[in-house]
């Protein structure tokens, strides 16, 4: 029988130096009886996968409401792209794969409905009373909403899954490391997360832009990784037709290029500053793990274009303009009437230190878009059943 015992001893056996060991965590918040059979870290992992709010994500906009077709990425697919993309860039690196995939599968837990359209909406709806921002509301999951047991609130992981949530950096997150020591850096496995989202969305968007019809590529014939990806499969810049085989073959070369830079500049700057230890890797204060000078230029050349050419795509504006017309109506009729909200949520407002507004908010956040647009027909339709 392979006890958490054996599961330990072998993480000292196989990993790096630098590699995070699951007996050498810094605890949970709240006592709390260990598996025999599981780490700590593939507790956390279980205990992630198991609550409301990671289910929820398979019906969360990542760029695509679900309406809009079946066989685009939702946020829930999204996250399991970035824990498939992270263990394999921390089992490369000597990484703890199982601290790395807990931190990924947790990662987007605290998105709205309706993708960072959904986030922009609900950080204005809330700017006099406190904000909104997907990771503080990841934690606020974590931590608190998510009631699962009798002896303690939220899900008591452990300190580095939780360090790994706000410690998260990438161009679409915005790390708040209040209590997590914020001048040291994250583990590697933190750092493994942030570049596993980062290739996430620079090669699924792209995936999911071309199967639109959005993105032309001719256009795409520009953009440096483009030309890499092209040349390397001895394709031409501008395809007579890119089918589903070449757009699966251009996709998963472009992920493979993707990784092994990573891999290749992460060791080499593992390297360069003699880390030796987790402790080592801490006192850099910044983060080792990411993509060489070349690379990422080439990533940020791409990002733009996404950016220009699909998120401000007039289908994708569309979808946006209707999912601030539902929250926005969602929130004042729910700030200006609380008996509108279920009984559960109303509960809430009783405790002594309850905000009404806070209390929406993750009412609201909490919501799938497809929810979110029932919600609305039956608030504002008067054919609607309520």
């Amino acid at each position: 029988m392979i006890t958490r015992k054996r599961l330990e001893a072998r993480e000292y056996e196989t990993l790096a130096p630098w590699g995070m060991k699951s007996a050498e965590t810094r605890g949970r918040v709240y006592p709390d009886e260990e598996a025999e059979e599981r780490t700590v870290y593939q507790k956390d992992r279980d205990r992630i996968v198991h609550t409301t709010a990671f289910r929820r994500l398979a019906y969360k906009t990542q760029v695509f409401v679900y309406h809009e077709g079946d066989h685009y990425r939702s946020r829930l697919t999204h996250t399991l792209e970035v824990a498939q993309l992270g263990r394999t860039l921390a089992r490369a690196l000597g990484a703890n794969e199982d601290l790395t995939e807990a931190i990924c599968l947790a990662h987007d837990l605290g998105h709205p409905p309706f993708g960072h359209t959904g986030e922009h909406i609900l950080n204005q709806l809330m700017a006099e009373h406190g904000g909104f921002d997907h990771q503080r509301q990841t934690m606020r999951i974590v931590e608190r909403l998510e009631q699962r047991y009798p002896d303690f609130p939220g899900l008591n992981l452990t300190y580095e899954v939780r360090e790994g949530i706000v410690k998260h950096d990438t161009d679409y997150d915005v790390s708040h490391a209040e209590g997590y020591e914020p001048h040291l850096a994250g583990t590697l496995e933190c750092q493994i997360a942030n570049i596993a989202d980062e290739i996430a969305w620079n090669t699924s968007d792209l995936d999911d832009g071309l199967y639109a019809g959005i993105l032309d590529v001719a256009d795409l014939a520009e953009q440096p990784l483009w030309q890499r990806v092209m040349d390397s499969l001895g394709e031409p810049l501008r395809p007579a037709r890119l089918d589903t085989l070449l757009r699966a073959r251009l996709i998963r070369r472009l992920v493979g290029l993707e990784i092994g830079d990573a891999i290749r500049h992460t060791a080499a700057q593992l390297q360069a500053h003699h880390i030796a230890s987790v402790d080592d890797l801490r006192r850099v204060g910044r983060n080792l793990a990411g993509f060489s000078p070349e690379m990422a230029a080439a990533n940020a050349v791409q990002k733009r274009y996404l950016f220009e050419h699909f998120y401000r795509s007039y289908r994708v504006m569309r979808m946006a303009a209707k999912a601030e017309r539902i929250l926005a109506s969602l929130f004042r009729a729910y700030i200006e009437e609380p008996r509108q909200l279920p009984p559960s949520t109303q509960e809430k407002l009783k405790a002594p230190d309850a905000d009404l507004y806070r209390v929406v908010c993750d009412y609201l956040a909490g919501m799938t878009d497809r929810f979110a647009i029932q919600e609305y027909k039956r608030l504002f339709d008067p054919d609607e059943r309520v």
